[in-house]
């Protein structure tokens, strides 16, 4: 078990993104959070863990407390991570299925299931976003690493999931423990040290009226 945990120790360093300048003054777990695509396809997830990533989510603002969501939990060997893997795009096919566990989101946004029925919350999406964001940030408190895709057949997966027409599927979020790149293709290894940038605040940011 100690050599075990070393091991993943060293994989984890090799793995580490060094965070930039600008994330330097960021509070953990966001200045070391990044979406890492070399998972252990040994870890699994405890029931445990699983619950306290979902609590995270389920503590996040939303509108009223209306939490218009719906999270689908798929972890290696059930009937959703098969319904999830067959409607992977072939980019996230290599990876995704090696991490220890997916939540799939979906966001509550119609009160009824006819196609003109009123909305159910107009901040539905940006709810969601913030109770992803919660499990995301919670899972690298755990010294686990989350990466979020969305390449995935979504009108098939809702379908199999049997998601309500009352709700859209959004997008997913691999969960899991760095792996060893030696087990995976050189395109997925090198997803883990590409460079790390972002858009300079100037480009986004108005402290007045917009102008290009």
């Amino acid at each position: 078990m100690i050599r075990g945990a070393i091991l993943r120790d060293v994989i984890e360093e090799q793995h580490e993104q060094a965070p930039q300048p600008s994330a330097a003054g960021l509070a953990e777990p966001m200045r070391s959070r990044w979406s890492a695509s070399v998972y252990d396809d040994r870890h699994r997830l405890t029931d445990t863990e699983v619950e306290t990533l979902l609590r995270a989510a389920q503590w996040a603002p939303s509108a009223g407390n209306s939490q218009p969501w719906l999270f689908f939990v798929c972890v290696p060997g059930t009937a959703n991570h098969d319904r999830l893997v067959a409607t992977l795009s072939r980019g996230n096919s290599s990876w995704v299925p090696r991490a220890s566990g997916v939540f799939l989101t979906a966001a509550h946004v119609h009160s009824g299931e006819d196609a003109d029925a009123p909305a159910y919350s107009d901040y539905a999406l940006y709810d969601v976003g913030q109770a992803a964001a919660h499990l995301t940030l919670q899972a690298r408190s755990m010294g686990l690493h989350a990466h979020q895709f969305a390449g995935f057949d979504h009108h098939v997966l809702a379908e199999s999931l049997g998601v309500p027409a009352t709700h859209r599927l959004l997008t997913g979020i691999a969960v899991g423990v760095a792996g060893d790149p030696g087990d995976v293709d050189e395109r997925t290894a090198a997803r883990d040290h590409r460079d790390r940038e972002r858009r300079p605040l100037e480009e986004w940011v108005r402290h007045g009226r917009y102008e290009a």
